[in-house]
């Protein structure tokens, strides 16, 4: 084989792998996107029911929905402007060397430890909190517009930042790695229709940063003291302390983790209690 039919098989593979990474972060990126990944089903459902409608000889769906995949394009793009904006600023905003800083054990395990005692004392003053933790998809946008701290992250620190009368009381804090980057972040609100219209602006910013990125939202409710989970979409209301503190060592988890990592995690929690 010859330098030339090397260099044109080494071209072809790069050229292949290339392709993949893009599909792939952009299929990640939607699929963390729940307006957009149920843009995509739509799609998908219209193209196997025009398959269907060809297969079976249905001449009248068939013409519509050919007038349906001409014209989708254009209209979808109209129709889904602000979606589809989001969807690439969301890209842009992507971390393509993954979040902002690997956590080991022992620094996940003290992450979650501090965010549940804060919680739990928003919790029984009846304290209204409201924190992010950014994983994959970075919220610099959102920082930027905050009021910076980059300061170490401890239960006594979120307490003060969320007590009352505190300027950053009504706004959200950031949390990146192991420590708080800014507080008094403001998020666009969730126009989800099956959210309880008792739900304040706390939940749905929760919800509504959760739906475009994925970051994980908790929240503690000033009225009801009630703790909740925003993660992938969705709002897991009315948690125990003890399900928050298990849904975030799950949540802040590394995809790729032993089985003794996620014991060791537990056992530590337990010993520090």
């Amino acid at each position: 084989m010859t330098w030339n039919g090397i260099l044109d098989i080494l071209r072809s593979i790069v050229d292949i792998t290339l392709v993949w990474v893009i599909f792939y972060y952009i299929l990640k990126n939607f699929k963390n996107n729940v307006k957009m990944s149920l843009l995509i089903k739509g799609v998908f459902v219209i193209v196997i029911i025009k398959l269907l409608s060809d297969w079976l000889g249905f001449t009248t769906v068939g013409m519509l929905l050919e007038y349906v995949i001409e014209w989708g394009p254009l209209a979808l793009i109209i129709i889904f402007q602000p979606e589809i904006r989001g969807a690439l600023e969301q890209l842009g905003r992507s971390q393509l060397l993954g979040r902002h800083k690997i956590l080991t054990v022992d620094e996940r395990e003290k992450l979650v430890y501090e965010i549940i005692q804060a919680v739990d004392y928003c919790r029984k003053s009846r304290i209204g909190a409201l924190i992010v933790i950014e994983r994959d998809i970075s919220l610099s946008d959102y920082i930027d517009k905050a009021k910076p701290l980059y300061a170490d992250l401890t239960n006594e620190l979120l307490v003060s930042i969320f007590f009352p009368n505190n300027p950053l009381h009504d706004g959200a804090v950031i949390v990146q790695g192991n420590r708080i980057s800014c507080a008094g972040a403001v998020f666009p609100t969730s126009n989800n229709v099956k959210l309880n219209k008792r739900l304040g602006t706390r939940h749905r910013a929760a919800l509504g940063i959760a739906e475009e990125t994925d970051a994980i939202s908790i929240v503690v409710s000033e009225e009801t003291g009630r703790i909740s989970i925003a993660v992938k979409g969705e709002l897991f209301y009315n948690l125990s302390l003890d399900d928050a503190r298990m849904m975030l060592i799950d949540e802040l988890r590394p995809k790729l983790v032993e089985e003794s990592d996620t014991d060791n995690e537990e056992d530590i929690y337990e010993e520090n209690n």
